[in-house]
């Protein structure tokens, strides 16, 4: 992703995190503190056991927006742009309402409402894909889906 002018900008990855923001046994998805973290201390490792670092993901997309955080201009905005998405989580209560306003003004933050659609009419059937097997045949085999998400 370019996001100057510039023709001697570099490009970005694309890093789309997909998430509801609660997971099964009502855990929030968005937490202040990854348990990732702990493992790393308990098990005397020098980094944290996780699969892509929080300044990599490029869009946070939820049931309730999208934040495009490549957009940001500041490690603060970031997390306000998360919290806007996060739902009714601790992280997402703590954002300011103003707030959440201005990043969906400034097209940082969308919400299905900003982008024409009612949430009362958001179903399976908007999407483009209708399976995880329609983006491995779209990608030419390019995404390789974990196996728990393959069902054929």
């Amino acid at each position: 992703m370019i996001t100057e002018p510039d023709p001697m900008q570099r490009g970005k990855k694309l890093v789309v995190q997909m998430v509801e923001t609660f997971q099964a046994g009502v855990k929030p998805t968005f937490v202040e503190t990854l348990d990732a973290v702990e493992v790393a201390k308990t098990s005397g490792m020098p980094l944290a056991p996780v699969m892509i670092y929080g300044d990599d993901v490029t869009h946070v997309l939820t049931e309730e927006g999208i934040a495009y955080l490549y957009r940001a201009e500041s490690l603060e905005e970031r997390r306000a742009m998360v919290a806007a998405v996060a739902g009714i989580t601790d992280i997402g209560l703590g954002v300011d309402a103003k707030r959440v306003a201005a990043l969906r003004q400034s097209g940082k933050v969308v919400y299905p409402e900003d982008l024409g659609i009612r949430r009362s009419d958001a179903t399976r059937s908007l999407l483009a894909a209708g399976s995880v097997a329609d983006l491995v045949e779209w990608s030419d085999g390019l995404y390789n889906p974990p196996a728990k998400f393959q069902s054929w």
